[in-house]
């Protein structure tokens, strides 16, 4: 991915010098900031095409932090193009910037960026932590989507100026290149790949087990699954049309390793969506988008494993625990009080029968129980350098457990953290 990037980015940066000198400085300014926030748009659609490739390589939540940095920096990269173009304008004109801003506006060229750079604008504005807490996940997601419209309006912009996809046929063939590939890509993950699935598959709820209060096991069905690319550890974006209006959507992690015969998901009831679980008649019919995620054992380096979970975050763990470690495995397992360990007796009984240690570590962090101090970690495992770590949890938690690792001097190369989320 990043060779990709670094290409492409060199190959406009010949484009834009050997693309002439332009009318004045300022909009030969202006025009390199266009090209790369151009260029900035295609590595957006190409870090949430969910390419099942580059998901297995790099992680759905390192993607989705990319596709967050990449936003803001275009956000700036296109304000600075904006304006820059408007100041360029004004000074070949010579008049006031509000007055060439109104004559640019009806220019269809100039509109169309002018309303792309208005909705990247304001789909960073709801994307700002302060005001994406306030938001529900359904009315962000749908916001959010305006993104690809604006993707449709910067390319229509950048179709008809002719500085950009005109300049020479070098340049011409690399964009149409550009592009097709990244709509191609985008398609292809986002819509092919996970239609053709469903219709190969066609996922139906088998079982809906209670595990304890408040969080429930699914366990789904369906032809073929043997073929289905998934292995223990991933998550998959679940929708159960016939109960839930089918653009509700949550990111569940499968909760057992893949058999080949079934799947199944646990959550606990954090929303109206997982806690209307309990309630789904078999027979069900399921939407399955993925599998995702690198928090397998693909990227295992070391013969022994530590697997660091934090409430439902044992899920994916409980499905790695059913592969075989070589250097024996230790579990700390991280919950208020034993009565909200789901999944425990599973998990105890796939530790013992790999001669593995188990530690469930109970009590509040407000009354001084902090187990993920370095100098606790290091106690509890005293070779977790010479381990691959596995971490899910709250994000709290998470941070904890990394900054502790980072102390104790872990190789990153052996820790392997995951959100399982997509926003």
């Amino acid at each position: 991915m990043g060779t990709f990037v670094v290409a492409n980015a060199m190959i406009v940066e010949v484009l834009f010098l050997t693309g002439g000198t332009g009318r004045n400085t300022t909009l030969r300014v202006a025009e390199f900031f266009g090209l790369h926030a151009a260029l900035l748009m295609l590595f957006q659609l190409l870090l949430v095409a969910r390419l099942p490739w580059l998901d297995r390589r790099i992680g759905m939540d390192r993607l989705t932090v990319w596709h967050r940095w990449v936003g803001f920096t275009l956000l700036w990269t296109v304000l600075t193009h904006a304006t820059l173009a408007v100041l360029g304008y004004a000074r070949l004109d010579g008049v006031s910037m509000a007055r060439t801003f109104a004559a640019l506006s009806g220019v269809p060229a100039s509109l169309l960026g002018m309303l792309a750079a208005a909705l990247v604008t304001a789909i960073a504005v709801i994307s700002a932590r302060r005001l994406r807490r306030r938001l529900r996940y359904e009315t962000w997601h749908a916001l959010h989507l305006m993104l690809y419209l604006a993707i449709g309006l910067a390319f229509a912009h950048q179709l008809l100026e002719p500085a950009s996809f005109r300049a020479s046929t070098a340049g011409t063939v690399h964009w149409w290149a550009l592009w097709l590939f990244a709509f191609g890509a985008f398609v292809g993950g986002r819509i092919v790949l996970p239609v053709w699935r469903n219709a190969r598959h066609r996922f139906r709820v088998a079982a809906v087990v209670p595990e304890s209060d408040g969080v429930v096991s699914v366990h789904v069905t369906g032809r073929r699954l043997e073929r289905l690319p998934a292995r223990a550890g991933q998550f998959a974006i679940w929708r159960f049309p016939g109960h839930n209006h089918w653009w509700l959507a949550n990111p569940f992690s499968l909760s057992a390793a893949p058999d080949g015969r079934s799947l199944r998901l646990t959550a606990r009831a954090v929303g109206s969506t997982s806690a209307g679980l309990r309630h789904l008649p078999v027979g069900t019919r399921v939407l399955v988008e993925g599998p995702y995620g690198a928090f397998t054992s693909l990227h295992r380096t070391r013969p022994g494993a530590l697997m660091i979970a934090g409430g439902v975050g044992i899920t994916p763990v409980r499905a790695l625990l059913e592969e075989p470690t070589a250097g024996g495995v230790v579990v700390l397992y991280r919950v208020r009080s034993a009565h909200d360990a789901a999944l425990v007796d599973e998990v105890r009984h796939l530790v013992a029968a790999r001669g593995g240690r188990l530690h469930l570590l109970t009590g509040a962090s407000s009354a001084g129980v902090r187990p993920f101090e370095p100098g606790n970690l290091h106690a509890l495992v005293p070779d977790v350098t010479e381990r691959d770590v596995y971490v899910c949890g709250p994000p709290s938690m998470t941070a904890a457990v990394l900054d502790a690792l980072r102390t104790l001097k872990v190789p990153a190369r052996q820790v392997h953290a995951e959100k399982f989320s997509l926003a």
